[in-house]
């Protein structure tokens, strides 16, 4: 690996700790302006100093973060696909790399849809990402979709993809957690950021969660709708912060959130 891409990455997952928070805004791509995403800048620009580095589109980027912001950008490079479509995973590259490279961007992110109808494109979308990415020293994530045809999230489903697009050449990979995580984290020989999933019925069981994968040894998380969706989004992601960072267990974390509540919110809450 060399020293651009060695750079690229060390400004995503933090050298002193080796883990990131990475803070994924992309969903508008597929799914459009979903709750607490319809004004893209209003949700961003609060969370952004607190985040690692940010996941989103380049119309989003170029219309909603300042330029004069020093978080690195993971750039959603994948697309073609809605949640109103005949089938989520028949995606193509959408963004050239050359533009990825004049929007000063730390790395590129497209999904992967092992055992789906396009498997093999989404595969070799991922391949030729590569290429790209070592030509210019880009790092890649690639991310473990399931989409609305695949509900598989099991260990053995989950070790496949991961190993699939390490295999391919991923420098880091995006997944799902799972009962018996710590297999998949072995049987990846890259860095694993989990996904935040589907906003989930309590504040704590996003942390609980967080604080399971990297127990288990996830290198981080790149959570949206767990944090944006939540009544107290700034606290949320410096709760998740602390357990990515600072190792606190999810009943610390949800303590900092809660002690960082409003009156008003915790009124809500109780």
């Amino acid at each position: 690996m060399d020293w651009g891409m060695k750079n690229r990455l060390a400004r995503i997952i933090r050298p002193k700790t080796k883990r990131t928070v990475m803070l994924a805004v992309d969903h508008g791509y597929f799914l459009g302006p979903i709750s607490k995403l319809e004004d893209p800048r209003a949700t961003i620009a609060p969370l952004l100093p607190h985040a690692d580095a940010i996941m989103l589109t380049r119309g989003v980027l170029r219309t909603s973060v300042d330029a004069l912001s020093s978080t690195p950008v993971v750039l959603r490079v994948s697309g073609g696909n809605s949640i109103v479509g005949k089938d989520l995973s028949n995606e193509g590259i959408t963004v050239a790399m050359r533009d990825a490279i004049r929007l000063n961007v730390a790395a590129v992110a497209l999904s992967v849809y092992v055992g789906s109808e396009h498997e093999h494109q989404t595969l070799l979308n991922l391949a030729k990402l590569v290429d790209e990415g070592e030509e210019y020293g880009i790092p890649v994530l690639a991310v473990t979709a399931v989409g609305k045809e695949l509900e598989k999230r099991d260990a053995r489903y989950l070790s496949l993809s991961c190993r699939i697009a390490a295999e391919l050449g991923a420098h880091f990979v995006k997944t799902y957690y799972c009962e018996d995580f710590e297999k998949v984290v072995k049987s990846c020989p890259v860095p694993l950021v989990i996904a935040g999933g589907p906003k989930l019925d309590t504040e704590f069981d996003a942390l609980n969660i967080a604080h399971n994968a990297i127990e288990r040894g996830a290198a981080g998380v790149d959570m949206g709708r767990n944090i944006w969706q939540s009544s107290n989004p700034i606290g949320m992601i410096k709760a998740i912060r602390a357990i990515v960072h600072e190792n606190v267990s999810a009943k610390e974390a949800y303590k900092l959130l809660e002690k960082s509540k409003k009156p008003k919110e915790l009124a809500r809450s109780s």
